[in-house]
């Protein structure tokens, strides 16, 4: 399993953790797997170089706190393996400009963000498909927003693997564990938990107690039911979906019955949400604290993990450059 790297763009928050690193945690048990931070990749936004390399520093020290183990997987930044930008420019001399413009998530950038059509934002398919493709990976956990990038680099290994006349490449599938994708809403009563969507409606992996109880005051709500048995707005509904993963079943089942007798209080809720909240990030948040105090320890993780993919990555750069040509005199 290969899975597409988180890029560091600050904390993990709750959807991160429930949509994905619980899987992620499972994967590592059942398959070889490579868990990368995609630090080049964030280059696209040019970010500021201080903050990029703190913000890679926060993604190691959260993953290993939510139960990432280097004994059992290799995790490792992308910008330690050159074999990666290599690789990346061997699939863009076969990656054509008008598949690589007709990519949705292309098209949104370019909308959202006209002043910066830069090159790397037209290619990140095909540095995708690198970091895929490295490892030969045949699985990928991939969002639905990212479907489209795997389907390419089935489309780019492919197209290599049929140009040199070798099987190179396997056709990478999109994968999980088996349970639907979490969609973990956010706390301004619609969509998703996102940080680029609004970041005080994310509960961070990292809040504290004050912190989560401050947001939940300030979450969306309406100004009640109207009706007996009244069907939840999608505000509320929001809310409670958020308790399903930390509330017991006797807590919960109290708020619906409230909601459905048009007794409920929603400060009350929110008061209790926090509460379940807090309880169930505490550990996380307690692993975080030791962690960051570690440097010795992390930099041990990034190392070793480094070496265990680059010796991986560079069997499958030998192969490409063998069968594309490249010799020693």
């Amino acid at each position: 399993i290969v899975v597409s790297g988180t890029r560091p763009t600050g904390n993990l928050h709750l959807g991160n953790y429930l949509g994905a690193v619980q899987h992620f945690v499972l994967m590592q048990e059942m398959y070889e797997s490579f868990f990368f931070i995609a630090d080049y990749h964030s280059l696209t936004t040019h970010p500021n170089p201080r903050d990029l390399h703190a913000n890679v520093r926060t993604v190691i020290v959260e993953y290993l706190a939510c139960g990432l183990d280097p004994e059992k997987t290799t995790i490792y930044l992308q910008s330690a393996l050159p074999q990666i930008p290599e690789l990346y420019l061997f699939l863009n001399m076969h990656a054509y400009k008008g598949e690589l413009e007709r990519v949705p998530t292309f098209k949104d950038k370019v909308r959202a963000h006209p002043d910066n059509v830069n090159a790397g934002l037209l290619t990140y398919p095909t540095l995708m498909a690198a970091d895929i493709l490295i490892h030969k990976g045949t699985k990928v956990p991939v969002g639905k927003d990212q479907e489209q990038h795997l389907e390419l680099t089935r489309d780019f290994a492919h197209r290599f693997n049929q140009i040199y006349q070798r099987e190179v490449f396997p056709m990478s599938q999109a994968f999980n564990t088996g349970s639907d994708p979490i969609k973990i809403p956010g706390l301004d009563g619609s969509g998703k938990m996102s940080k680029s969507n609004n970041l005080n409606a994310c509960i961070f992996l990292r809040d504290t107690p004050e912190e989560i109880l401050k947001k939940f005051k300030s979450a969306t709500t309406d100004t009640g039911p109207t009706q007996l048995n009244a069907e939840k707005s999608e505000p509320i509904a929001n809310l409670f979906s958020l308790m399903q993963h930390v509330s017991t079943p006797e807590t919960i089942a109290f708020f619906n019955e409230a909601h459905a007798s048009m007794t409920i209080r929603y400060g009350d809720l929110k008061k209790q949400l926090a509460e379940d909240m807090s309880k169930f990030l505490a550990p996380i948040r307690e692993r975080v604290e030791v962690l960051e105090n570690d440097d010795k320890y992390i930099s041990e993780v990034i190392n070793t993990g480094a070496e265990r993919a680059r010796q991986s990555a560079q069997r499958t750069l030998d192969e490409v450059r063998e069968v594309i040509g490249f010799r020693s005199f």
